[in-house]
C-alpha cells in the first residue's frame, strides 16, 4: 500500500444523518492535508477515526502497523503543576518516569547537592535508560523544546494560552509520527504565534492532516483539500484558491441534476396520478420506477443552507465616536498604554492588533466607558448605541436554550423593522427549531458564537465592537461576517488574530508594540507586514557592524546613538510621502479652476457674497499648497539622510 493510511467505504451516524457516508479518503507521505467544511459537519470526528479514538460503523482503516499517529486537541493542557520537560517526556508512556527521575536527580546534582545515594540513584536510572534506548528518546525531547523556543523548566500553570499550545504540540512531535493531526491549531493563538506555527509545521518531517478555518494559514500550508459535506469526502489538489473554484462549480453541477431530477420526478407524479387511465396501461414498470425515484428523493441529503444576517441601522452617531489625547492606562505598575493620541470619526473601521494579554480588550473598554485612564484624557462622542460581541460569550447561559438565549424568553423579536417568530429569525442563522429549543451547551463553539451574532444583532446600532469574533467560525459564515463588516453604515472596532479577516475588513490598524506604544497604520494586515518587516530591517541594519570596525568600536557607536532618534522614514511618515504628491496635484488642479474663474472679464461685476467665498478659498489653497510643499521636502530630506 503506498499511502500511509487508507480510508475505505467508512460510515458512521449519531442519529439520523451520518457524519460519513461510504467515504473514502488516502493519506500519502509528506502531504499537508487541510480539512474543511461547515461547522458541524463531523471534522472533529474525522480526526478522532484516523487517530482511532472513534470506532466507525461500518467500513475500514487501512494501514501498516509501523505507521505512527499524534494528534494535537483542540483545547490546550490544562494549567498543571507540571513542568514542561515531564509533560513531553509523558509521550513515552513507557519512559517518561525514568526521563522525569533523570532530570530530576541531574538538576540536584547542579545545584551542588552531592551524597552516596544521590550518585547510586542516578547510575541506576542511567543503566536503565541505555537498556531502553532512553538516551536517545532524552536527546529527542531536548532537540523538540530547543526547536519550539520552550524552556524545559517552566510550570505548566505558569504559561499563557499560546504557549501551552506550544507545549502540546511539542508533545506530539517529538515522538516523531508519520501523521500529525491537528484540530484548529490556530484558534486562540495571536499572529505572532500563528506565523511561528506555520513555520515550525513547514520543517515537519511527516504528513499533517489538520482542521482550519484560518484562510491565511490555511493558503500558507495546505497541498491539498478534503471538503466534508453531507458525509462524503471530497479530494482537490492543489492550493484552497483552486478549491474555492472547484468546489463552486460542483456545487453548481449538483443543483444542476437535482433541478433535472425534480422535473423528472414531477412529470412521474402528474402521470400516476391520472388515476383509471394509468392503471389501465398496467405499466409496472414504470409504477416500480417512480417508486425508486420516490425512495431516491427520500435519500437525498440537502445542503445545509447559507446562513443570511445583518446588523440594524439606528440613528447615526456624531461625527466624533471618541479620542483620546496623551491617555495612559497602567495595571500594578505594568503599562498597557502609554502616550496615546487617537480619534474615532463615524464610519471608521478599525482593528486592533496585538499578542494575547497586551491591551487590546482594555482599550476597548476605555473607549465604550466601562473603565477610564489613569493619566490623560479620553472622550466619547453623542448619539452612540453599542453592540458588543464579547469573545467570553459572558452574555450567554449554557444552561437554557439558544431561543431564550437570544430573545431573553420572549418568543417574537423585532428585526428590521418587523416582528418576527424567534424560531424564524433563528432560521436565518442555520438553526432549525428543534436546534433552537436545544441548551447551549449542547452546541459546539463555532455554533455557539452564531448564536451570540443573532443575539447582538437584534440591537439598534452605530457602533459594532467585535471581540475575536472569527474564532470557530466555518469559512462561509466568515465571510458574511466580512460583507457584514464592510456593510455597516456606521463605526466598527474589532479585534481578531485573522489576518485575511483584517485584511478584508478594516480600514485602520491600531498595533499594540508592547511596553503600552500603539502604532496608527492605514490600510489592513497586508502595510502591518510592511511596517514590521520595515522595523527589522532597520533594526537589523542598526546592529550590522561597519565593515572595517571592531566589535568594540561598534557597541560605542551604539551608546552614543542609542539616545538619539535615527532619521529614517517610520511606515506613517513614508506612506504620508507616498499620497503627498497626489494631495498637492488635487490642490494645485483646484487653485488652478478658481483663478480660472477670477480671471474672466465678469467675475467681479457678481454679488460680494458670490466673489468673497472665491477668493477665501483661493488664499486658503494657497497656503495649504505652500504648507503641503515645505511637508514634502521636510520628508524627502530626512528620507535622504
Amino acid at each position: 500500500m503506498s499511502a500511509l493510511m487508507r480510508l475505505s467505504n467508512a460510515s458512521l451516524a449519531f442519529g439520523t444523518a451520518p457524519v460519513l457516508n461510504k467515504a473514502d479518503l488516502n493519506i500519502e507521505r509528506d502531504e499537508r492535508l487541510c480539512i474543511v467544511g461547515r461547522n458541524g459537519a463531523g471534522k472533529s470526528t474525522l480526526l478522532k477515526v484516523l487517530l482511532g479514538s472513534q470506532v466507525l460503523d461500518d467500513g475500514q482503516i487501512l494501514k501498516d502497523s509501523h505507521v505512527k499517529i499524534a494528534m494535537l486537541p483542540q483545547d490546550p493542557p490544562a494549567r498543571a503543576n507540571t513542568q514542561v520537560y515531564q509533560f513531553v517526556a509523558e509521550a513515552f508512556a513507557e519512559l517518561s518516569e525514568l526521563l522525569k527521575d533523570y532530570a530530576e536527580v541531574s538538576s540536584r546534582l547542579a545545584a551542588g547537592e552531592y551524597d552516596d545515594a544521590l550518585l547510586l540513584k542516578l547510575s541506576r536510572i542511567q543503566e536503565e535508560l541505555e537498556a531502553k534506548n532512553g538516551w536517545e528518546i532524552q536527546q529527542r525531547i531536548e532537540q523538540t523544546l530547543t526547536r519550539l523556543e520552550l524552556d524545559p523548566t517552566l510550570s505548566l500553570e505558569s504559561l499563557s494560552g499560546g504557549w501551552l499550545r506550544r507545549v502540546a504540540l511539542a508533545r506530539a512531535w517529538v515522538s516523531e509520527p508519520d501523521i500529525l493531526l491537528l484540530d484548529e491549531p490556530t484558534n486562540h493563538l495571536d499572529v505572532t504565534t500563528v506565523q511561528w506555527l506555520e513555520s515550525a509545521l513547514k520543517e515537519f518531517r511527516g504528513s499533517i492532516v489538520f482542521i482550519s478555518h484560518d484562510r491565511a494559514f490555511i493558503r500558507s500550508l495546505a497541498t491539498r483539500i478534503v471538503d466534508l459535506d453531507r458525509g462524503k469526502l471530497t479530494s482537490f489538489p492543489g492550493d484552497y484558491a483552486n478549491y474555492l473554484v472547484e468546489k463552486q462549480r460542483l456545487l453548481e453541477v449538483e443543483e444542476a441534476q437535482n433541478a433535472e431530477f425534480d422535473k423528472r420526478l414531477a412529470e412521474e407524479e402528474v402521470w400516476i396520478r391520472q388515476g383509471i387511465k394509468a392503471r389501465r396501461t398496467r405499466n409496472e414498470g414504470r409504477v416500480r420506477a417512480l417508486k425508486a425515484l420516490r425512495a431516491e428523493r427520500m435519500q437525498r441529503r440537502e445542503r445545509q443552507k447559507t446562513a443570511q444576517f445583518g446588523a440594524q441601522d439606528t440613528e447615526k452617531s456624531g461625527k466624533l465616536v471618541w479620542r483620546s489625547h496623551d491617555m495612559h492606562y497602567s495595571v500594578a505598575d505594568k503599562d498597557l498604554i502609554k502616550d496615546f493620541t487617537f480619534t474615532i470619526q463615524r464610519g471608521d473601521k478599525i482593528a486592533l492588533v496585538g499578542p494575547n494579554g497586551i491591551g487590546k480588550s482594555t482599550l476597548l473598554r476605555l473607549i465604550i466607558g466601562d473603565i477610564q485612564p489613569t493619566e490623560g484624557r479620553c472622550e466619547q462622542g453623542t448619539k452612540l448605541n453599542v453592540a458588543y460581541y464579547d469573545q467570553h460569550r459572558a452574555g450567554l447561559n449554557p444552561e437554557v436554550s439558544v431561543a431564550d438565549n437570544v430573545s431573553d424568553g420572549k418568543q417574537e423579536v423585532t428585526y428590521g423593522g418587523r416582528t418576527r417568530h424567534i424560531y424564524s429569525y433563528l432560521q436565518d442563522f442555520l438553526f432549525t427549531p428543534h436546534q433552537a429549543r436545544m441548551p447551549l451547551k449542547a452546541l459546539s463553539g463555532g455554533e455557539r458564537n452564531r448564536v451570540l451574532l443573532a443575539r447582538i444583532l437584534l440591537q439598534e446600532s452605530n457602533l459594532l465592537i467585535l471581540d475575536e469574533p472569527t474564532n470557530d467560525l466555518d469559512v462561509e459564515t466568515l465571510e458574511l461576517l466580512e460583507n457584514l463588516v464592510t456593510d455597516y453604515n456606521g463605526t466598527v472596532l474589532l479585534v481578531s488574530h485573522d489576518r485575511e479577516f483584517i485584511e478584508n475588513t478594516a480600514t485602520t490598524v491600531v498595533l499594540f508594540e508592547g511596553q503600552g506604544q500603539l502604532t496608527e497604520i492605514v490600510g489592513g494586515f497586508h502595510e502591518v507586514n510592511l511596517y514590521l518587516t520595515a522595523q527589522e530591517e532597520q533594526k537589523n541594519k542598526q546592529n550590522k557592524p561597519i565593515e572595517g570596525t571592531s566589535k568594540a568600536q561598534t557597541d560605542s557607536q551604539g551608546k552614543r546613538a542609542s539616545g538619539k532618534q535615527p532619521n529614517k522614514l517610520s511606515y506613517k511618515l513614508k506612506r504620508e510621502l507616498e499620497l503627498l504628491p497626489a494631495q498637492l496635484e488635487t490642490i494645485e488642479q483646484e487653485l488652478e479652476e478658481l483663478q480660472n474663474k477670477v480671471s474672466e472679464p465678469n467675475f467681479f461685476t457678481h454679488p460680494l457674497d458670490v466673489t468673497q467665498p472665491v477668493m477665501e478659498r483661493i488664499q486658503a489653497l494657497e497656503q495649504e499648497l505652500d504648507e503641503a510643499l515645505e511637508r514634502w521636502n521636510y520628508l524627502e530630506t530626512l528620507q535622504d539622510n
